[in-house]
């Protein structure tokens, strides 16, 4: 398979398996540690309205969510990805990021101590920790 084709492949796959990682992690804990009472989480006013209602082990849900799925990616893309590999999993990380920004901005009453914590930690140290993963160790 031509390298270009493959990384093109392998990105897209890293992207979307991460993704996928991520959703099935928020409606695993969504099960497991549900939203307070009255929360619509499909409704991002309801969401705006009851965010200070969240618990800390609550607010975790996403957090684990968004790392872990940036780190599947990142795992995903560079293990398969012919060459390039840190630069695709950094920008698997970057675009995870750019929609960890956009949902602060979405509910800006979210705790600064989150914000801080997903946006700094969930996604560019664990699309580098993912690239890391992948590569095999030099003997």
């Amino acid at each position: 398979m031509h390298p270009i084709l493959r990384n093109i492949l392998a990105f897209l796959f890293g992207l979307f398996a991460g993704g996928l990682v991520n959703m099935a992690l928020i409606y695993a804990g969504g099960a497991l540690l549900p939203p307070p009472p009255g929360v619509d989480v499909n409704d991002i006013t309801s969401i705006n309205a009851h965010i200070g209602e969240y618990s800390v082990l609550q607010l975790m849900v996403p957090f684990f969510a968004h790392a872990i799925g940036t780190l599947v990616g990142a795992f995903l893309v560079a293990r398969l990805a012919a060459s390039y590999q840190l630069v695709l999993a950094l920008v698997i990380g970057g675009l995870n990021m750019l929609g960890g920004i956009m949902a602060v901005t979405m509910i800006p009453n979210s705790p600064m101590w989150f914000n801080v914590l997903d946006l700094g930690v969930a996604y560019l140290p664990m699309a580098w920790l993912g690239h890391k993963l992948a590569r095999p160790k030099a003997q």
